[in-house]
């Protein structure tokens, strides 16, 4: 009995130990002099200091998030460790503020998340592992705000990343007025009533002329109970109408975990087929 007892116990820590690794880091962010959180999952080959360098998924939060939303997927728990063993790629989960967007704002330079995602991170990301240094290796993706700020900054930095996904992704700034949100984005963009323009130029639904230069492959999903839903179908109207190619998914549910947690795979194949040159060059 204790032999039966110490092997299942031998397996179990086996089982535990092949497990993909989660870091988290304190990175310092000159732009807006603080330190932010930034989860970072390494697949378990990663360990063979002579495998690499690896791929990177940035994976973005949504509005009041912060950077362990991804980590703790309810109920699927370890998702971003399965998912880095999978697919054998590095995950990094940054801290994006509460209702940042994303944005290097005009009107409060402690909000300088575009630097700080593109840059400060992305330096200290590729200063600390072994990562594929080039556009080839990165990809960039998230939910709710996070998937109009992977949108975003893909679109204002194509030379940095090859693929961008958006899940339930609140694609038109200029149009929301919703209460609770509207506050968040005036924080960093200003008053809405005396910047319309700015809102307009710095929504993803708008920026379709620059999308459909930046080379960048786009996967954009949505649920069809989602409230966003109908800006993500204009999204894909424009990109169609501009005969940009993308990949379009609607998918039952809503705006919700149980969705996002589901869609994280769909967004994987597609970097992988991306990456392998399996998709159309945009």
């Amino acid at each position: 009995m204790r032999l039966k007892y110490l092997l299942l116990l031998f397996c179990c820590f086996a089982l535990f130990t092949a497990q993909a690794k989660v870091d988290t880091l304190l990175i310092q962010s000159p732009s807006m002099q603080k330190t932010l959180k930034a989860g970072v999952v390494t697949p378990d080959s990663y360990k063979k200091k002579k495998n690499g360098p690896y791929p990177v998924l940035y994976l973005l939060h949504g509005y009041s998030g912060n950077f362990s939303n991804w980590l703790r997927v309810p109920p699927q728990k370890d998702l971003l460790q399965t998912m880095a063993d999978k697919y054998q790629l590095i995950i990094v989960t940054p801290d994006g503020g509460f209702g940042s967007w994303y944005y290097d704002s005009p009107v409060d330079k402690s909000s300088q998340y575009e630097t700080f995602i593109t840059q400060e991170l992305r330096q200290e990301i590729e200063g600390k592992y072994r990562t594929v240094q080039e556009r080839k290796g990165r990809f960039i993706s998230g939910l709710s705000m996070g998937g109009h700020g992977a949108l975003y900054l893909a679109t204002r930095h194509p030379e940095l990343y090859l693929a961008a996904g958006s899940m339930s992704g609140s694609l038109n700034v200029s149009g929301i007025d919703r209460k609770n949100l509207l506050p968040s984005i005036e924080a960093v963009l200003g008053p809405k009533d005396k910047n319309q323009q700015l809102y307009e130029a710095n929504s993803v639904v708008h920026m379709v002329p620059q999308i459909k230069q930046s080379g960048l492959h786009l996967i954009i999903d949505c649920g069809v109970d989602d409230f966003l839903l109908e800006d993500n179908r204009e999204l894909h109207r424009r990109l169609v109408y501009e005969k940009v190619p993308h990949e379009y998914i609607e998918r039952p549910g809503g705006h919700s975990w149980d969705y996002w947690g589901n869609a994280l795979e769909y967004h994987l194949l597609f970097f992988q087929k991306v990456a392998a040159g399996q998709l159309q060059t945009p």
